[in-house]
């Protein structure tokens, strides 16, 4: 939900109470999001009721609605955040490598170093709490998935080309693309969810990588 206006509807720049009023909407806004995301990943997303929510949140149980028809609109606003986040941590790695295989390779530390440890609540969410619920956030969850694969995968073609070289067929990028997520989730859910093994995620995180890369350049001609 975006609550941030600098206008009104006539064009006309905001009061100073509006504004005020508008930047307290973003901090409540902020707040529930927070409280939820610490809840769905810490009590599970069906223990987590709306009002437990307001509770952490320190709002009302109306106000919770204000912002959210129930508790699926909440966790579909928390995957598209969370998605939002992955994709621009993944594509500014690989874009500050020159869109070479060292950004590849830039892209899988970030995430195994930098996103795992540091979002644990995100990959609770994103991974576990996300999967087997209803066919709206299923849907969603595939919809950021496919964003996430093929952002991997328009990479890959992008670094063969600056490699002058090419695939072996012309569904090698998308196979590798689908297998690199998939490397991804069952690691982070393996070394995170099942395991707490987040101080090894560096080292698993190498290894993950430089099978990747094995991978990616066998499949250059």
């Amino acid at each position: 939900m975006n609550v941030k206006k600098e206008k009104q509807e006539n064009g006309a720049p905001l009061s100073k109470s509006a504004l005020r009023r508008q930047r307290e909407r973003e901090q409540r806004l902020e707040t529930i999001l927070g409280a939820a995301q610490t809840l769905f990943a810490g009590e599970g997303y069906h223990k987590a009721s709306m009002e437990k929510i307001a509770d952490s949140a320190e709002v009302s149980v109306g106000t919770l609605y204000f912002y959210f028809k129930n508790k699926e609109d909440l966790l579909v606003k928390l995957l598209s955040q969370i998605g939002f986040d992955l994709r621009n941590m993944l594509g500014a790695a690989f874009k500050s490598a020159d869109i070479s295989m060292e950004g590849i390779r830039e892209a899988g530390r970030i995430f195994f170093a930098e996103f795992c440890p540091h979002y644990p609540e995100s990959i609770a969410i994103f991974f576990r709490e996300s999967v087997g619920q209803s066919e709206l956030v299923e849907a969603h969850r595939k919809k950021i998935f496919d964003k996430l694969i093929d952002d991997v995968r328009q990479a890959l073609i992008r670094v063969c080309d600056n490699q002058g070289a090419r695939f072996q067929s012309d569904l090698s990028a998308e196979v590798m693309a689908t297998s690199i997520m998939g490397m991804f989730e069952r690691i982070a859910y393996q070394y995170l969810i099942w395991q707490d093994r987040s101080e090894d995620l560096t080292v698993i995180g190498q290894d993950a990588v430089d099978f990747i890369i094995g991978g990616i350049e066998r499949l250059f001609k």
